[in-house]
């Protein structure tokens, strides 16, 4: 079992709507994928452990390309943008499925997906779509529900069930995250890190 790394450097190498303009340098890559408000950025900069690297917003939909970050120069952390109910042109979202499918469906240098949900919902159809997509792709993803500090300590073993039931998974599958408390920070890192050395 590898160790939870740490976390030296941080920082945005590039944004990408194609393959051609995605990192030539073949190092391993882990993607973030969610719905459009489900506190992405927030986790990410969590995991990072820096405060602005990825832009947060309270209008949802804010990120409409591939956005590529450099961890410790040795893989990237790649910010995919939010599906669902994003308040931007039908033209842009239209964009974006096959934006995003092109990326996860062909690039040889994904290690691994890490879809966000809400603790406080079920998973939503969308979310459900992208999971049973990874899954019939054979795409190693884990869940992730954020969060958690808007939900009672007490009701956190409901949520992951509901959401394991839904997903069709393990409860010890699923990880509880919180960007304001760092909870499930180390578990994510000790994720990632097996997926980029394995």
């Amino acid at each position: 079992m590898p160790s939870a790394m740490v976390i030296k450097s941080a920082e945005f190498k590039t944004a990408a709507v194609r393959s051609g303009q995605y990192p030539d340098d073949h190092l391993p890559e882990v993607a973030f994928a969610g719905r459009s408000n489900v506190g992405k950025s927030s986790l990410i900069n969590c995991l990072l452990q820096r405060r602005k690297l990825v832009r947060t917003s309270r209008t949802p939909g804010q990120t409409q390309t591939i956005n590529f970050f450099l961890i410790n120069g040795l893989f990237y952390c790649v910010d995919l943008p939010g599906y669902g109910f994003a308040r931007v042109p039908m033209a842009v979202r239209a964009q974006w499925g096959p934006m995003v499918e092109s990326y996860l469906g062909g690039r040889p240098n994904l290690r691994g997906v890490v879809q966000i949900l809400d603790a406080r919902h079920p998973p939503s159809p969308d979310d459900l779509k992208l999971w049973n997509w990874l899954i019939d792709r054979k795409i190693p993803a884990v869940p992730v529900l954020t969060k958690a500090d808007k939900v009672p300590r007490t009701k956190w073993d409901a949520a992951a069930s509901r959401a394991s039931l839904s997903l069709g998974i393990p409860r010890d599958r699923l990880l509880l995250f919180s960007s304001e408390t760092r909870h499930g920070r180390d578990a994510l890192l000790l994720q990632v890190a097996a997926w980029i050395d394995p």
